[in-house]
């Protein structure tokens, strides 16, 4: 009997030693953290048009997955290449200055190792401000699968420009406190992007954030940081904030509400009466994207949700057209 307890025992530690080896590794990251945050400047062909009006779009591109994007299936590389001639051909017809990107993949198995942000450079972007929020060997998601499970997954949000872009900084917000610490391992961090793009001399302060999806008190929290992000720039600068704010705009009691109300803030292809919804594209129900400017220091010319991208990702991009006064 003992020798058996004592096998058993052995059998428990080299299970237990097994798995501390394995999320060690599932959980490391693939690349040098410096590498997170950077500016980076192509040479790719332009098609820069220098007139007064300027345009702007956000777009989650749920690393171009569509609408298998929430859904424990497997994901075929024609799904993504699909997707991404889809994107390509309908920024082509749109031509905005500037792109703020949620969920887009660097080179990541998941995607069949594209980097999504350098084709949609190839459109004329050469002017970039990357920020990686998810570095990973392992993430267990799809459920099925369990092949899928393996492989590196390097995503984030990237500002993509044919502006000059300077002074860029990547902020972590918090993360869900009482998730655990499996979980939180894989998670992704969310982020806030700030940067200031050169218009012909004059900087314009853009904010790309994607807030916390899952938990609502972690939201709540993110969002008043965003805000106070957001209040130190709008006075001394013409300044954009935009994103995945995963807020409800129907919802009273959504944290999303604070902007709707706030006094000097436009809010771009929004009626609040109606919104116009950009989720999920498949059968749209809800407005959780939004564009904001500083009314003061910004003209308001048109905006749109661009519903001709279709199903290349679960969200609609939004498109805002405007001055500087």
């Amino acid at each position: 009997m003992k020798n058996i307890i004592r096998i058993l025992l052995r059998l428990l530690v080299l299970v237990l030693v097994l798995f501390a080896v394995f999320f060690f590794w599932a959980s490391s990251s693939t690349m040098d953290a410096k590498e997170y945050s950077k500016l980076i400047v192509n040479n790719y062909p332009e098609n820069l048009d220098k007139d007064s009006v300027y345009s702007i779009v956000t777009y989650n591109i749920g690393y171009l997955s569509g609408m298998t994007n929430n859904l424990p299936i497997a994901k075929p590389k024609e799904l993504f290449e699909n997707n991404l001639k889809k994107v390509e051909k309908e920024l082509k017809k749109v031509n905005p200055d500037i792109i703020a990107f949620q969920e887009i993949d660097y080179n990541a198995s998941r995607s069949y190792e594209v980097n999504q942000e350098e084709e949609f450079s190839k459109l004329g972007y050469n002017n970039i401000a990357r920020g990686v929020n998810w570095d990973e060997r392992y993430l267990p998601y799809p459920y099925w699968p369990p092949s899928m499970h393996f492989g590196k997954v390097v995503s984030g949000q990237s500002i993509l420009s044919k502006y000059e872009l300077k002074d860029y900084e990547r902020i972590v917000l918090e993360r869900v406190p009482d998730s655990p610490f499996y979980r939180d391992a894989l998670y992704l961090d969310r982020l806030v992007q700030v940067v200031k793009v050169v218009f012909e001399g004059k900087e314009v302060v853009v904010i790309n954030i994607h807030l916390e999806a899952f938990d609502k008190p972690t939201r709540v929290r993110q969002f008043d940081y965003v805000l106070n992000v957001f209040k130190r720039y709008k006075e001394n600068y013409p300044t954009i904030l935009l994103g995945d704010f995963n807020s409800k705009a129907r919802d009273q009691e959504a944290v999303i509400q604070k902007m709707f109300t706030m006094e000097g803030v436009g809010n771009a292809a929004f009626n609040i009466q109606n919104p116009k919804n950009t989720f999920d594209t498949k059968d749209l129900y809800e407005r959780i994207d939004y564009i904001f400017y500083t009314e003061k220091s910004i003209e308001y010319v048109g905006g749109n949700v661009l519903n001709d991208f279709g199903q290349a990702s679960d969200h609609l991009p939004i498109e805002m057209q405007f001055k500087l006064k």
